[in-house]
């Protein structure tokens, strides 16, 4: 099954463009002009991916993901222009899964949208619910579990929602309690290519987890903060019973 990734810009001729070079590559391309249109495209065309420009006619691509977000975890690049460095943290902060910013080579579009893909949970090859990245095992700690098979985190016994994205900084950090990542190692880890951008997504992505797991970076008790450095992560691993 081709893989359909629906493009969301209000400039026809950045659609064609990126079309073409999708289509190339073996996608297959839905485009919507505004935000009205690209949040019922969603809904009905069930993409693999969203590639969302920030500054819409309509809706703006914060907001956009923003009401994708109450109802969705379709992987989604945002497109920003270069100066609007606002945008994409708080872009980030609201769940977005990469950023790249204006004018842009459409390769390096293609490159990450395939760098997303193989971090996302449903197969984007055959879209048939499978994993993407399967490894067996679960990591366990006091009060905490992260199945990398079946990517999911779970604390105290309730399921824990993480982008595609935040389960891989998690488990990257978790596999070696205590290490202390910097934010470039952790960026070579998660993000599989060359990353041109803003470090400080890290700590974006890690306010989210914390959120999430409901930890306090005043007094952490799953990420710790290594100032001028970057985050470890802090419980040690239970002993495997068996």
């Amino acid at each position: 099954m081709e893989r359909q990734v629906l493009v969301v810009d209000d400039e026809q001729q950045i659609r064609a463009v990126l079309r073409a070079y999708l289509e190339a590559d073996g996608f297959r391309v839905t485009e919507a002009g505004n935000g009205t249109d690209a949040l019922r495209l969603v809904r009905s065309e069930d993409p693999v991916l969203v590639l969302l420009d920030v500054r819409l006619p309509d809706l703006d691509g914060i907001e956009v993901l923003r009401t994708l977000r109450q109802s969705s975890q379709v992987p989604v690049i945002l497109v920003t222009a270069r100066s609007e460095e606002v945008d994409k943290l708080v872009g980030l902060g609201v769940g977005a899964d990469d950023y790249v910013t204006k004018p842009f080579s459409p390769r390096e579009i293609v490159a990450r949208a395939k760098a997303v893909l193989r971090r996302a949970p449903r197969d984007a090859a055959t879209g048939d619910g499978s994993l993407s990245r399967t490894r067996s095992g679960v990591l366990t700690f006091d009060g905490l579990s992260i199945d990398e098979g079946r990517r999911e985190v779970r604390r105290g016994g309730a399921a824990v929602e993480l982008s595609a994205l935040e389960f891989d900084l998690l488990a990257a950090m978790a596999r070696s309690p205590g290490r202390v990542f910097s934010r470039a190692q952790l960026l070579e880890q998660v993000w599989g290519y060359d990353f041109f951008g803003d470090e400080r997504v890290v700590d974006v992505h890690v306010r989210n987890m914390r959120r999430a797991l409901g930890d306090d970076a005043a007094d952490p008790r799953v990420i710790g903060t290594v100032r001028g450095v970057g985050y470890r992560f802090l419980p040690e691993a239970e002993e495997d019973p068996r």
